[in-house]
C-alpha cells in the first residue's frame, strides 16, 4: 500500500502542476507606464475681434474681420502644477471697450475673467504654480506672468535674450530657466516642450499626454487658425518665414507620430467646442 506521505507528496506535486498550467494560459498584458499627468484645464485668458485676418495669411481674406480668443493652459502632474501662457493682462478686464491695437488690422482684446480669479475658482493660489512656460513673449501671451514670481518660468533662451523678452528678463535669474531646444518638463515624457522658432525667435509649443484623452499639441502662436494650418499660411508678420514651415512640418511629423491632437491657441472656433475650467479633460 501507498504510504500517506507518500501520497501527500503526489498530491501536492499535481495541485503545483496545475497551478503553473493555469499561469501560463493567462494572456501575458504589458502595462504601459501611467502618465503623470492628471488633469488639463483650459482657461480663458481673452477673446478678441481681428480687424483683417490678412495680417495672418497674406494676399487671402483681405479686409476680413475673425473673431480670435486667447487661452492658457493648467496642467496637473503627479509633481506640480504647469501653466502654460498667462494671457493678457488681468488688467485688460477691466477696459470695458477692450485693448485696442494702433494697427486697425490687428485684434482688440477683452478678458471676460481674470486668470487670477479663474485660478482661484480652482482652489488655487499663484504660489502653487511649479512651473510657468511660455510660447512666446508677446503681450497677449506673458500678461500676467509676474503674478507667478514663486514660479519657475522655462522660456527658450533666444527668446529671452531677444529685444522681446526684456519683460522676462526682469525676474530674478533663480526663477528663470532658458531652454535650447526641446524639455520633458516632468522627466517623464508626459509634458515636453517643443522648439518651434519662426513666429518669433524662441518660439516653443507643448506636447502634453493625457491618460485618457491621449495625446494634445498646443500650437501657441506657431499657427494661429485653422484654416492658415490646413493651408501651412505663413503670416507677413512672423520673425522669419522659412522657420515657421519647417515648424509646422514639425507639428505635423509630431501629430502623426504620437496621434495627436492639434489645439490652435487663437482658434475661436475650435475653442468654442472645447471644455472650459473649471471642467476639465483627463
Amino acid at each position: 500500500m501507498m504510504s500517506v506521505k507518500r501520497l501527500g507528496l503526489i498530491v501536492a506535486g499535481l495541485v503545483a502542476v496545475l497551478s503553473l498550467l493555469q499561469a501560463c494560459s493567462q494572456p501575458i498584458v504589458s502595462q504601459a507606464p501611467a502618465s503623470g499627468v492628471q488633469r488639463l484645464y483650459i482657461l480663458n485668458c481673452g477673446e478678441g475681434v481681428a480687424g483683417d485676418i490678412s495680417r495672418w495669411s497674406p494676399g487671402v481674406n483681405v479686409g476680413k474681420s475673425m473673431p480670435f480668443a486667447g487661452s492658457c493652459y493648467l496642467i496637473k502632474h503627479a509633481q506640480g502644477w504647469m501653466l502654460w501662457d498667462t494671457g493678457l493682462a488681468d488688467s485688460v478686464a477691466a477696459m470695458p471697450k477692450g485693448l485696442r491695437p494702433s494697427d486697425p488690422r490687428a485684434i482688440t482684446w477683452y478678458l471676460p475673467k481674470t486668470l487670477a480669479a479663474q485660478i482661484d475658482e480652482l482652489g488655487l493660489k499663484p504660489s502653487n504654480i511649479k512651473y510657468v512656460a511660455v510660447s512666446h513673449s508677446h503681450p497677449d501671451h506673458i500678461g500676467n506672468v509676474d503674478m507667478f514670481q514663486n514660479s519657475m518660468l522655462m522660456v527658450q533662451k533666444a527668446e529671452y535674450e531677444s529685444p522681446g523678452g526684456s519683460s522676462l528678463r526682469s525676474r530674478p535669474s533663480a526663477t528663470v530657466t532658458t531652454i535650447e531646444g526641446d524639455r520633458d518638463v516632468f522627466g517623464d515624457g508626459s509634458v515636453i516642450i517643443i522648439s518651434t522658432p519662426g513666429h518669433t525667435v524662441g518660439h516653443q509649443s507643448l506636447l502634453v499626454k493625457l491618460p485618457r484623452t491621449g495625446a494634445v499639441l498646443l500650437s501657441g502662436d506657431a499657427v494661429h487658425f485653422k484654416e492658415n494650418w490646413d493651408n501651412r499660411r505663413v503670416p507677413s508678420i512672423n520673425f522669419n518665414a522659412e522657420q515657421t514651415a519647417a515648424s509646422m512640418q514639425r507639428l505635423a511629423n509630431i501629430m502623426a507620430s504620437d496621434k495627436a491632437q492639434l489645439w490652435i491657441n487663437h482658434d475661436k472656433a475650435q475653442r468654442d467646442g472645447q471644455k472650459l475650467s473649471p471642467a476639465f479633460y483627463e
